[in-house]
């Protein structure tokens, strides 16, 4: 039996309908307009991919494409473990990410082994087709594309022995599993050679590795290499703790190194690869383009930066001529 009460709260919901309906007659009622799911994701956390994260959301925000607005990001972080960088990739993949943004090579290498069919925009991948992500870096024929993070490791070598003439034998401590890694110690290997200098190799499987591998090097060299590798930027601390004790200067094939303690760089930016990432995300997502036909980019830079609170630990006094040009931090 209806009470009174609830007559008067079914009259009052009838005409809260009437009300609607009649509206309804006159304009439709706004809705908040669909999402584009894109998904980001990283192998770990670290400085260098933390900017190229920072970077993707910036050229996708300058052209346009805000989360929360027209996107929703998918922020990803595997923790360097490869079951949750296969579970992060079947998200995107059983979400309908309409983009894959891939951070470091064995997520861009973890996300085509899973689609080959939604986009892929990677960075902080040294060579895409070493990486076997593409059939040549001038036309990737197929879903993967991106930004290289290569930096000009002859460069590197030759700043090294500016910075130490004296200079006969230099090591070099890489992630053998990486092949990028061994791709840029490949390139030093070359480029010693002409410069008759002498390269001594230690190898890591995990930062825990680190102190004994540059202990290892430790009255062998006279300097050490550090290409852009992921354990090696993740064990930073355990590769200086025994570097600046024994005097011997680490040269980077990244900025954001020497500024937590290695000496020396000709530096990318890497928040500008994962603008320049993000823009030619926001390419694809406009329709101007395809992952196949789109050339793998890179930065070019002559940047160098050089830590003067290390060089004074190691007992090194930078030479004017590069001092003066150079981006001085650590002061």
């Amino acid at each position: 039996m209806l009470t009174m009460k609830k007559i008067a709260l079914l009259t009052a919901s009838l005409g809260l309908m009437a009300t609607l309906v009649g509206c309804g007659e006159d304009k439709k009622v706004a809705q908040a307009p669909e999402l584009i799911p894109i998904g980001i994701a990283q192998i770990v956390e670290h400085a260098a991919l933390d900017a190229s994260r920072d970077g993707i959301i910036q050229g996708l925000k300058e052209r346009g494409f805000e989360d929360g607005k027209n996107i929703r990001l998918d922020l990803q972080n595997a923790q360097g473990d490869q079951s949750n960088l296969n579970n992060i990739m079947n998200r995107f993949v059983n979400d309908k990410d309409e983009i894959i943004f891939a951070i470091a090579t064995p997520v861009a290498q973890a996300a085509a082994a899973k689609t080959k069919t939604t986009p892929i925009v990677a960075t902080a991948v040294t060579n895409f087709e070493v990486a076997k992500l593409v059939d040549s870096n001038e036309k990737p024929g197929r879903n993967v594309t991106g930004v290289s993070d290569i930096n000009p490791v002859a460069d590197q070598l030759k700043l090294m022995l500016r910075l130490k003439p004296e200079t006969k034998t230099v090591g070099v401590i890489f992630n053998a599993s990486e092949v990028n890694s061994e791709f840029q110690v490949k390139l030093l290997k070359e480029a010693a050679q002409k410069e008759g200098i002498e390269i001594v190799e230690a190898t890591v499987t995990n930062v825990n590795d680190i102190v004994q591998a540059a202990q290892s090097l430790v009255g062998k060299v006279d300097g050490i290499f550090a290409p852009t590798d992921n354990v090696i930027s993740s064990g930073l601390p355990a590769l200086l703790k025994v570097a600046i004790p024994a005097k011997l200067p680490v040269i980077d094939g990244e900025g954001e190194p020497v500024r937590g303690g290695c000496l020396a760089s000709i530096a990318v930016d890497y928040f500008e690869l994962g603008r320049m990432t993000g823009h030619m995300g926001a390419d694809i997502l406009e329709g101007k383009a395809k992952p196949a036909d789109m050339p793998i980019q890179m930065q070019s830079t002559d940047k160098v930066i050089i830590n003067t609170k290390t060089a004074k630990a190691i007992g090194m006094t930078i030479p004017e001529e590069i001092l003066k040009n150079a981006e001085k931090v650590g002061e």
